[in-house]
């Protein structure tokens, strides 16, 4: 089911114009049980969620259809989090997706290796509710204000192209 803010009522009037239906979240773990938590976790933001078990399988549903936010465990085989993260922020289609790490590892260094990969932000697990919401939504409103900044900037352009 999908829920429009107005219907979710964790949301602030103010919030209304704040409609997160459109938006594409890809998670991405090895583990069904982790993938099913998250999906639970964010089915209140009323977006739409795609799942991947791996690395090369996250690249594959990428490459298809890019996503406006991935989650991504850090540990999986035949390709890790970190490449895959790597991966996307090199690439001009996919370098502004948001990724949020999220990973059983709690060292600094795992920390400063996600940041060093590209990602926008790190959950450690188990993940808490509140916070993987908080943060998923707070970077779908950051992408959602990048397209329309980029709209507006296009306009512009072929506005003043024409003059």
């Amino acid at each position: 089911m999908v829920h429009t803010p107005a219907e979710n009522t964790n949301e602030s009037p103010d919030n209304s114009s704040e409609d997160l239906s459109g938006a594409t979240v890809l998670l991405v773990d090895d583990n069904d049980q982790n993938l099913e938590l998250l999906r639970a976790y964010l089915d209140d933001l009323g977006c739409q969620t795609r799942t991947a078990a791996d690395g090369l399988e996250a690249m594959s549903s990428i490459e298809a259809e890019v996503p406006d936010l991935v989650l991504l465990d850090v540990m999986m085989p035949r390709m890790s989090g970190f490449q895959v993260c790597e991966r996307l922020k090199q690439s001009p289609r996919t370098r502004d997706v948001p990724v949020i790490m999220v990973t059983a590892l709690n060292e600094v260094g795992d920390v400063e290796r996600a940041v060093e990969a590209g990602a926008d932000d790190f959950l450690t697990k188990p993940v808490n509710r509140l916070e993987l919401v908080t943060r998923v939504r707070s970077l779908l409103r950051v992408r959602q204000l990048k397209r329309e900044l980029d709209s507006t900037l296009d306009a512009l352009r072929r506005s003043r192209a024409e003059d």
